[in-house]
């Protein structure tokens, strides 16, 4: 592996460096393409460079002409995939445009489902990741949260949504190792199900149903988010209307311009810093 494979300004350069075909020979479109082709057909596990170059007729060495690493490669994948899911839509409120949104990710990740696995806290970004994450920002930026809100109500609902695509991940894997549906290995495990009549809540909700019409965790979790991001952003517009003192709550008169005020008086707000201090 060259040093060029672990250079992150190497990578940024790739990632970000303008690219067109080249008609029948090796380019990156080619390289990637036949990548995300491999990952769809065996995972991220069984991508390889070698893999690769045997789908499109090329040695392995040739490919590394063009791309420096597996690594590298999964950043451009990536990239390449994110870049496909369609922009946010324009009409709406937030929360509807936002949904769509989610909804389309989650789809997009049903597809392809190394997807979820293409991540970490250094994989770098292309332009395809960064647009999907400034339209996400976008819808966020107008409901008027705060700007660390907002970064962290984005980055909740990308976690889940990649935490609900590890989970498919999981149970293909799964089925493809032990040639069984997720339901018919749960249906032979009465040996574990006699076990369970010594827990009275489960068997309480087992005897109610619970189990026989199970919820739709991706759209549960997904209303689950919003609501909370709903209920982020009235909380903030109560607080912004609060036009009273914070120490004596007596009626404040707001300056038509500029920082709001939030205490009547100097001696208020020595005593609101005096209470602070003290607690």
């Amino acid at each position: 592996m060259s040093d060029r494979a672990n250079d992150p300004d190497e990578g940024v350069e790739l990632l970000w460096r303008q690219r067109r075909g080249q008609g029948h020979g090796l380019d990156v479109e080619r390289i990637v393409a036949a990548a995300i082709e491999v990952a769809d057909a065996e995972g991220l596990p069984g991508l390889s460079m070698r893999k690769v170059a045997e789908r499109l007729g090329f040695t392995t060495m040739s490919l590394y002409r063009h791309v420096p690493g597996r690594e590298r490669l999964v950043d451009l994948m990536r990239d390449a995939v994110l870049a496909r899911l369609p922009a946010p839509p324009g009409q709406g409120s937030w929360r509807e445009r936002l949904e769509a949104h989610a909804r389309l990710d989650w789809e997009l990740r049903r597809r392809h489902l190394w997807l979820a696995e293409a991540r970490g806290t250094r994989r770098l970004p292309g332009p395809g990741a960064v647009a999907h994450y400034e339209g996400v920002l976008a819808i966020l930026a107008e409901t008027g949260l705060a700007p660390s809100e907002v970064v962290a109500a984005a980055d909740l609902l990308g976690g889940f949504i990649d935490a609900e695509a590890l989970t498919l991940v999981e149970a293909a894997r799964a089925e493809d190792d032990s040639g069984l549906t997720h339901e018919e290995w749960w249906s032979g495990r009465d040996s574990l199900y006699d076990r369970l009549g010594a827990y009275p809540t489960i068997t309480a909700l087992w005897e109610a149903g619970g189990w026989d019409h199970p919820e739709d965790r991706f759209a549960f979790g997904l209303a689950r988010i919003l609501d909370g991001i709903e209920l982020l952003i009235t909380r903030n517009r109560d607080e912004t209307r609060d036009d009273s003192c914070r120490m004596c709550g007596r009626p404040l008169d707001q300056p038509a311009s500029g920082r709001r005020r939030t205490y009547c008086s100097r001696a208020c707000r020595q005593r609101a810093y005096r209470r602070g201090r003290s607690g």
